[in-house]
Parts: structure tokens; sequence; C-alpha cells
């Protein structure tokens, strides 16, 4: 009897190939090209009178999509639903399910970390029934966030400006950023001063700096103390009073989480959290490796947890063993421990084979991903090395009772950092800290060629970076792996934010939004708010608490507030300009107002005069700057058309000529080279033919 087909439904087209190198003749790939029914864009869609039930439907451009995927279901011995291994990858499994009519108690979900033979086919072995829990969950976020966003923004918009949105999740972090400006712009500086004697001995010079008065913490604060110093000192010797010596280990980092790979990845590539997202995605679904074809390369990328398995933690101390030798493997594997509030619902990153080193892919795939793929291969590997081990020398000398210290350290064993090294911020380096110093004994006095006092001051908080503002979000238990890209890149993409080289810094715009949700909605948009309500999702997804419960209790504190905010006469809307252009109808003067579609003349006397015309020349001249442009990396700005509609084109025109309906992002599509717009909520491909996307929901 012939065999028939089996389907595997996956999301991504671009993971059908790797995934089919596993899989018989006797299976047939279909990708849904991500979510196929969800809450329609356009409209609110929850009920909240009939206990929050949300409104799905199947989405516009995805019907013929799903009458495919539905016969080749039907023609099948057996679906298999395998979308991606978390909360909503399983919340598009159920929707799948539930367009192809399936009970829920069907064991039709498989699920893999890697696309890898051995996990593929252990899933195909295990299939189980769709997790209700980690739907609810999903549900849950996806209710709060279309009621945050659709309830919250048409406020900003009447209270502040058109076009406005908030989000549960975006707008704490947009709060991060301002209240971060705020503290800089209200920070004073204070004077301090820096004393440091160049030591030398033997020909070798070292230096030592003032640490202590009569054996207590000292630090000059002016002039005046300082020439004292020097007085004091300039009578006495530099006599050492205590010298210690100790062997120190410092312990590998464990492998990446989506938030440390984000990280690294800017701090040490210069990759920013779009690029970085585009790059990992490709790596996980799949690229073109020399002598294999289309090979997926790392693990899910969507993580929060630090664990690896037995078999990638022993196959990596094999490969260590082998090409670095016995002592760079540790007695014991390292293991290292996921915090309590993160998910763990799957491994670390980490590469799929240590045998595809990053130099066997460097000809075949593109800077980025090479890069990319390089650092995840290194953290890795260095995760599971020995120990890096230290000699220090901590030498205080005496003079006059102040005490001067120096500090030396040199290597003994290089252990994981001849692998890989942790990145270290330019402010946080030790600059007292030598190598080798020479051999000296207490008690000895030691020549000091020069003392140089420095005036300082102390400096104001760093303003966030992208990967800074990560860290911030994840310490803080604002949002999960899948949003941190999304909610940074809409901050910026919404001119909340600007950049200033690699700084985040808020616009008036930001600051305006942040301090309208601070008057109204503290008790919402506030960290530990947003920690708490991330920790009753988690909740939900453990079967701990029930979704509508959790929406209700949300609901019953937010609509109040947006009552109050609704109903209050306070606004920060910039007010409309006067101009010297006289209505023609009345007689008034024209004021330059804003709307929805940009700005334009209005009559002084409305309601009475309802006279409105476009603000002469605006069409003209250009507009301000949105994006670059994907064909020669200048600035794009933005116009209006004649009828007023808005559109973005490229400040070398007439020589370049693109221009876009939708603001560009400069970057080119990783799968067909078209251009990257921003349309609305979502990050994504201006090819109607490509899937590629970058989805933000509502945060």
């Amino acid at each position: 009897m012939e065999d028939r087909l089996k389907l595997v439904i996956i999301e991504s087209p671009a993971k059908r190939e790797s995934l089919k190198k596993y899989l018989g003749s006797d299976y047939e790939v279909f990708a849904t090209k991500g979510h196929i029914r969800d809450l329609p864009p356009k409209s609110f869609a929850i009920d909240i009178k009939n206990n929050f039930e949300p409104k799905y439907e199947v989405l516009s451009d995805k019907k013929e999509l799903i009458s495919s995927m539905q016969k080749k279901a039907k023609e099948a011995d057996e679906v298999f639903i395998a979308t991606d291994p978390d909360r909503e990858g399983e919340a598009i499994s159920w929707h799948v399910a539930y367009l192809l009519g399936y009970p829920e108690d069907k064991k039709c979900r498989i699920q893999f970390n890697e696309i890898s033979k051995k996990a593929v086919t252990k899933a195909l072995e295990q299939p189980r029934m769709i997790d209700l829990n980690l739907v609810d969950a999903q549900q849950a976020r996806r209710v709060m966030d279309r009621i945050v966003g659709y309830k919250l923004s048409p406020i900003l918009c009447k209270k502040i400006a058109p076009k406005l949105s908030a989000g549960r999740v975006q707008s704490v972090a947009l709060k991060l950023v301002v209240d971060r400006e705020k503290e800089i712009q209200a920070f004073i500086p204070e004077e301090y001063w820096t004393v440091t004697a160049n030591m030398e001995k033997e020909k070798q010079g070292f230096k030592a700096t003032l640490t202590t008065k009569n054996k207590k913490k000292f630090v000059p604060k002016n002039k005046e103390e300082v020439d004292s110093v020097m007085s004091e000192i300039k009578q006495g010797e530099f006599k050492i009073s205590e010298l210690k010596k100790s062997n120190t280990k410092s312990h590998a980092l464990p492998p990446f989480t989506t938030s440390t790979m984000q990280q690294d990845a800017l701090n040490k590539l210069g990759m920013s959290l779009k690029r970085t997202s585009s790059s990992a995605q490709q790596l996980y679904e799949g690229v073109e490796v020399k002598g294999e074809g289309k090979t997926a390369l790392i693990t899910y990328i969507r993580t929060d947890s630090v664990r690896v398995s037995t078999d990638a933690q022993e196959a990596c101390r094999n490969y260590i063993k082998q090409v670095y030798g016995d002592k760079f493997v540790p007695e014991k594997p390292n293991i290292y421990h996921t915090k309590e509030s993160a998910q763990d619902a799957h491994e670390a990153i980490r590469p799929i084979s240590m045998d595809i080193k990053p130099e066997f892919i460097k000809e075949t795939v593109s800077p980025d991903n090479y890069k990319l793929y390089k650092l995840i291969y290194e953290r890795f590997l260095a995760s599971q090395m020995s120990d890096a081990e230290y000699s220090n020398v901590s030498i205080t000398f005496n003079n006059n009772g102040y005490g001067f210290k120096a500090s030396g350290r040199t290597m003994n064993f290089p252990g994981y950092t001849s692998v890989y090294k942790e990145f270290v911020d330019e402010d946080k380096k030790d600059g007292n800290m030598a190598g080798k110093l020479p051999i000296m004994e207490e008690g000895e006095v030691v020549s000091c060629k020069e003392i140089l006092p420095e005036q300082k001051f102390t400096k104001p908080p760093t303003r966030f970076t992208e990967a800074s503002l990560v860290k911030a979000m994840e310490e803080k238990g604002i949002g999960r792996p899948a949003t941190y890209a999304a909610t940074i890149t809409v901050l910026t993409s919404r001119e909340y934010c600007g950049k200033e080289g690699k700084y985040l810094v808020p616009t008036k715009l930001g600051e305006n939004v942040t301090d309208y949700l601070d008057q109204f909605f503290s008790s919402v948009i506030n960290v530990k708010f947003t920690a708490h309500m991330e920790q009753r999702l988690d909740d939900i997804a453990e079967d701990k608490d029930e979704w509508r419960k959790v929406i209700e209790s949300f609901w019953e504190g937010f609509s109040g507030l947006l009552g109050k905010a609704d109903a209050s006469s306070v606004t920060m809307k910039t007010p409309p300009q006067e101009t010297d252009i006289v209505c023609e109808k009345c007689g008034h003067k024209m004021l330059i107002r804003e709307g929805r579609y940009g700005k334009f003349l209005g009559c002084s006397n409305f309601p009475k005069c309802k006279n409105i015309k476009p603000l002469e020349n605006e069409e003209k001249k250009p507009q301000k700057l949105a994006g670059k442009c994907p064909e020669c990396g200048a600035d794009m700005v933005e116009r209006f058309s004649k009828r007023g509609k808005k559109y973005y084109s490229c400040t070398r025109y007439p020589n370049c000529k693109f221009m876009s309906w939708d603001v560009a992002t400069g970057d080119k599509c990783p799968k067909c080279n078209s251009p990257i717009i921003i349309k609305g909520k979502i990050t994504k491909c201006s090819s109607h033919e490509c899937d590629f996307k970058v989805e933000n929901d509502e945060n």
C-alpha cells in the first residue's frame, strides 16, 4: 500500500529548505507566513462586556493560503503543527488547529528548539496536544496590549498631537529614557581631585593613586586640599606599608540569551537591534553553507534561559579537548542557572553543531551573519572552558599618613579568555590596574619621579544605548525576549526618541507623552506594575491564574484612569501659530494648525468660519528627516503631495529618485534585497511578494 503524505505546518517559508533536509520524501512542508488568524488591525475587537472575548478574524491576505492549507491537511495522513517554540508560536498553532477543525485533545503539535535531524526526528516521535495555558498567556498579552493601544492612544492624540501611540511596554521603556534624561539635566557636577604618583624601581615605571588619609578613604574635594596633600607628601617618602599577593580565577560567561546577544552584538560588532534580530532569524532558519546547502546554524533565538542540553555540552567539551587540550576542559561541565523570573522554555542560544566553524560559512553568508554566528559560536565555546587564572599584587605606600595604592595583575592561564573576552565599557575600566609590577617588599622605600594632581568633576548618569536599555528592561522585568527589539525600534520610528551617536535621546514629543502619562496613568505605566503584569502572564502559562480574571483586574483600574484623563481639561497640544495671512471669507487671521495629515491653514474665527486650505508651499519644501534611503544611504525627508498625502523622498533628488509612501529604514531585505519599510506597527519588506517582517503588536 502506498504511503500517504504527512504534512508539517511551520510559520516561515525560510525554514522550509532547512527542514526538508531532515524529513523523508513522504513529508510536505507548508508555511503559514506568520499569523493567519488574529485580532483585526483596524478595529478594537475585544468584547469587554462579554468577559473580554477577543474577536479573531482570518487575515484578509491569508484566505487563499488557508484554503490551500485546509486542502493539503485533508489529503494528508498525518498533520504536525510545528510553529515556533514560544507562546506566540503556541497561539498560532491553536489558530491553525481551529481552522483545520481539530479538537483540543488532538496530538498534532510538535516542537523543536533547533532545526537538526536529531531534534526534528525526536519531535515527530512525540506529538502532543496544544498547550492551552501557553495560548491563554499569549491571549492575555494580546488583549491587554490591545486595550492599552486602542483606548489610551486616542487620548494622547486628543491631548498632545495627532498620530501618537501608547503601549503597555513601549510607554514604560520610553519613561526609562525620559527619566534618565531628567536625571542628567538635574545633575550638578561636584569637584574632586586625583593625585597620582609616578613610581619607579629598577627602571620599571608604575603608578600609585592616593586612596586614604590616616587609613580612612580620602578624595580631595578642591585645590586647597590638594595643595595641603602636596606640601605634606613632598616632605616624606613612599614606604611600602602593606603588600598583598593573591591568586584569583575568572569564570566563563554563560551562553547567550536574547538580551545578552543583542547587547554584545551592539557593543562588540556595532549591530543595531534590528540588524541583530534579522541576522539571528536567518541563522536559526537556515543559510547557505558550502557543500551543505541551506542549513540552520543556531538554536531558537527568543529565549531568556542559559540552560543547554547535555548532548550539546558534551559535544562542546570534546571539541575543546581536541582543539585546545585537556587543561582547557574543566573537571565538571560548567552549569549556569537561569534567573527565577525567566520563562526557561528552551535552551540558550548556541550553535547546533560545533563542526560548522565560523570560517566555514564566511564565503557564503552576509557579513552580519558571519559576525553574529562567530560571536554566538565563541561565546558558547568559552562557556564550557576552564577558568582564567591570575596572580594579583596590591601594594600600599604610606607617605606622612597618606596611602597610595598600586595594583598589578598577570595572567597565569588564559582559560576561556583565549576564545572570548567580556565587553567592558570605557567608563568602567580601571585605569590604575597595571600588568606585572617590579618585585618589592614591605618596609621598602621606592623612588617617586613625579606627583600629578588632576582636577575632575563627577559625571551624570550615562544615556541609554539600545544595548543598555535592553539590559535595563530585562533586569526590571519589562517585556520579554521577543519584544525587546520591536519595543525599542518603535521609540525611534515614531520619533519619541532620537539618537546622538549610539545614545538614545528623548524628543520633546517623547517627554510630553511621558509627562502626560505620569500625570494621569502613573499607577499603570510604571516599571513595578509592568513587571507585575509580566509575572501574572507567567502565572497563566503555568496554570496558576485564569487569563480573563487577570484582564478584568487590569481593566477595573485602567478604565477609571481613562475616564479621568479624557474628562480633564489638561492638554499638551502645541498652540496654533498665528500668521499674517488674512481669511478671504471673513477677514480674520489664518492660523497654522496641525492635523492628522500634517500642518494646514485654518481660520482663527473657527467654528463660525470653517475656512481651511493647504499651507502655502508646504508641498514644495522638505519636511523633517524620516529614515534613510536604501538606494544611496542619504537622509529621507517627509514631503506632501498636492492633495496633502504624505510621502518620503531622498534628499539627493533629482540625482536619486527613490521615494516611498512608508518610512524606509535604509536597510535591504535579507530575503529578496527590496527596501525595508516601517508600516504602522510592523517593520517589513516593501515587496508584496516577500513575507519578511518584524512584528511589534501594540507594545
